[in-house]
């Protein structure tokens, strides 16, 4: 779904795709933590450490495409958004409130399910996090993609991909 995606938008796009697998990203524990927030209580933004948040900020388009996880997606993808959450860079907050630093007019998420939950929303909670999320980053709108049902009994998971593809395709020209 996401290499039909890419596949359909409009070449304005630079496309950066990061395989979070070949990212050797680990969770915000112990002194990394630690080293972390000295970092951000110093005001050094423009450490390396956070390169991912800094490139998250300037995307004119954000997509994450995963699939549907224990009830979510899978956790390396909750790593990648810790480390990406950054106030002062991603966000802000001030007497205002929380708001976001991001520029992005659009973020996406394409998805994949075993199930369907059309039933029982309340048990999807990728899509719904990534809905929250692209609020408190500051994204211009969200949309999800999601291929429900391929492991359903009697669904035709093939077909059930095809129409997700397509759907994907024609979010990407849209934009």
């Amino acid at each position: 779904m996401a290499d039909a995606f890419f596949a359909a938008l409009p070449d304005a796009y630079e496309v950066t795709r990061l395989d979070l697998m070949q990212e050797g990203l680990g969770p915000l524990v112990g002194e990394y933590f630690w080293e972390r927030e000295r970092l951000i209580q110093s005001g050094e933004l423009s450490h390396d450490r956070f390169r991912y948040a800094r490139q998250l900020a300037r995307a004119d388009l954000v997509v994450f495409a995963a699939p549907f996880w224990d009830l979510g997606f899978p956790a390396l993808l909750k790593i990648y958004i810790e480390q990406v959450s950054v106030d002062g860079i991603t966000f802000g907050c001030d007497a205002r409130g929380l708001h976001g630093l991001c520029r992005a007019e659009h973020c996406v998420f394409l998805t994949t399910r075993g199930g369907c939950y059309k039933a029982q929303p309340e048990l999807e909670q990728g899509s719904r996090y990534l809905d929250a999320l692209h609020t408190f980053f500051g994204f211009g709108d969200y949309t999800c993609v999601a291929a429900d049902g391929l492991d359903s009994e009697g669904v035709d998971a093939s077909a059930v991909l095809e129409k997700a593809c397509r759907q994907a395709q024609e979010l990407a020209m849209s934009l």
